[in-house]
């Protein structure tokens, strides 16, 4: 008999939890971006962004994907390599990899633009969706943010 209510009030826990507002996660700034190495073939690099969670309870961003262009041109997409837990009512860096290659990408006269540019200060646009999850819960927030950078 314990059993069941424990299961009932567990249960009505989590269905309350579930239908709780979640605010939107937002990305905040580009923090960093770091150029690993380029060449005619293909790029490597790390994104830090700033997420902010506005609501008090934590969320897990799950494997994510964004586009990134620089300074207008594209250069392929940025994925997080493993899942990062965000607490309640912070904003945090969290670091992305981009690595790509230029074949399907980018043209010939792309590529020598990019690697023109990646030696001048430029913008930096990521677009795509943030995967958080809680529980059985999962949502995607879309994320779209433009920075004027210098790559390291």
């Amino acid at each position: 008999m314990k059993k069941i209510v424990l299961s009932l009030v567990l249960l009505t826990a989590f269905i309350f939890q579930s239908c709780k507002e979640v605010k939107e996660l937002k990305c905040t700034g580009i923090n960093k971006f770091k150029l690993n190495s380029i060449s005619a073939e293909a790029l490597d690099a790390d994104i830090n962004l700033k997420i902010n969670n506005p609501n008090s309870s934590a969320f897990t961003i799950r494997k994510s994907e964004f586009d990134v262009t620089y300074s207008g041109i594209k250069i392929g997409k940025a994925k997080l390599i493993k899942s990062v837990k965000i607490k309640g009512n912070t904003e945090t860096d969290y670091t992305f990899k981009l690595q790509t290659t230029f074949k399907n990408v980018l043209t010939l006269d792309n590529v020598m633009a990019l690697l023109q540019a990646v030696n001048t200060k430029g913008s930096l646009n990521i677009k795509g969706d943030l995967n958080v999850s809680k529980a059985l819960v999962k949502k995607k927030f879309p994320i779209s943010y433009t920075q004027s950078i210098s790559a390291d």
